[in-house]
């Protein structure tokens, strides 16, 4: 266990913990919704310090991430937990845990993690990702202050459902963010997730301004945040907070966990899609297994720039600064290693 960060003490019984916007409030031997921190003789601790669920080397793609050095890979670290609890979660395995699954795992140091990231040929960094990093903070910090200093990127797959000083302490050492935009309806976000929207939004207009790279990504469920209307509200929304260069990836759904729904129609995909790209440059399909092209194309010639099949990457026509090759237009991403 490892002494966390933001929480204050309410009175000789209580702790509240002030990591996201759940502001849990804990009596001794309390967990919060996370499952990760507990309150332990009159501090609040983390269980999850360094417990790993999953190592691997992934296309930077996968996270996803299509403007961020495309074509790279990255090391990938997960660990157990979640502070929220969507029905439909694609990674319920590892995010969805029971209390005291942390003590059947040894911690790894983030030293460890790190030397073990520049052991991997062409390696980029470290990607934070598989279940919520949030609510790893303490040690997604420690990794990512480590990894900086040996000249590795951090990339951090979120859900974006964290208050806004401990966000503010990992957008210096985070090279690239990929936000997880569950609905634009709190309804959805309160029923469906057990999170609420505006703190998101608040997430993703601090990460827009500053100078870490973003994307975004929302999963179309049928029948719960498919309406033409909640659409319209959420492209004009992020083409207005974020600017219409900003990455969205739109992701088909299939059934998981405890939501049994049909899986997303490609028409409503397309039918989205249409609709996105009228105030949005970039959008792109996700989970269609090839069924739509997801190619980058230049917003101002319609040159293919990088050419996409699954996790298949091919940069044909931006050069280092980022610009078409063919007409010079600026292309919003990164895509050389600084």
């Amino acid at each position: 266990m490892y002494t966390a960060s933001h929480y204050r003490i309410i009175d000789k019984d209580r702790i509240q913990c002030r990591l996201c916007p759940h502001f849990c409030v804990l009596k001794e031997g309390e967990r919060g919704i996370c499952m990760a921190r507990i309150h332990k003789e009159g501090k609040l601790l983390t269980e999850s310090y360094g417990i790993l669920s999953a190592i691997s080397v992934d296309p930077v793609e996968k996270k996803p991430l299509y403007h961020y050095l495309p074509g790279t890979s990255i090391f990938s670290i997960g660990s157990f937990g979640c502070n929220l609890s969507c029905t439909f979660c694609q990674n319920c395995d590892i995010s969805q845990v029971e209390a005291g699954i942390f003590s059947r795992y040894a911690p790894r140091d983030p030293e460890i993690i790190v030397e073990e990231a520049l052991r991997q040929q062409g390696n980029i960094g470290l990607a934070y990702t598989y279940n919520e990093p949030g609510i790893n903070f303490e040690y997604m910090l420690e990794c990512a202050t480590y990894a900086r200093e040996r000249q590795l990127k951090n990339v951090m797959v979120t859900n974006g459902f964290i208050n806004a000083e401990p966000l503010n302490e990992l957008i210096p050492v985070t090279d690239a963010f990929n936000v997880d935009l569950k609905s634009f309806r709190d309804e959805f976000y309160r029923k469906i997730t057990g999170g609420r929207l505006k703190p998101v939004l608040r997430t993703i207009e601090k990460i827009a301004g500053s100078d870490s790279h973003l994307e975004l990504t929302f999963l179309i469920i049928p029948g719960l945040n498919d309406s033409e209307p909640e659409w319209e509200g959420l492209i004009s929304w992020v083409s207005d907070h974020c600017g219409p260069d900003i990455v969205l990836h739109v992701s088909r759904y299939f059934p998981r966990y405890k939501l049994d729904q049909p899986s997303t129609p490609i028409h409503t995909l397309e039918q989205f899609i249409h609709m996105a790209r009228e105030k949005i440059r970039y959008v792109y399909p996700g989970n269609t297994h090839n069924q739509m092209d997801s190619s980058t194309y230049c917003p101002e010639c319609g040159a293919r720039l990088i050419d996409r099949s699954g996790y298949r990457t091919r940069v044909t026509g931006i050069d280092p600064g980022g610009h078409c090759t063919l007409c010079q237009a600026e292309i919003y991403g990164v895509f050389k290693a600084a």
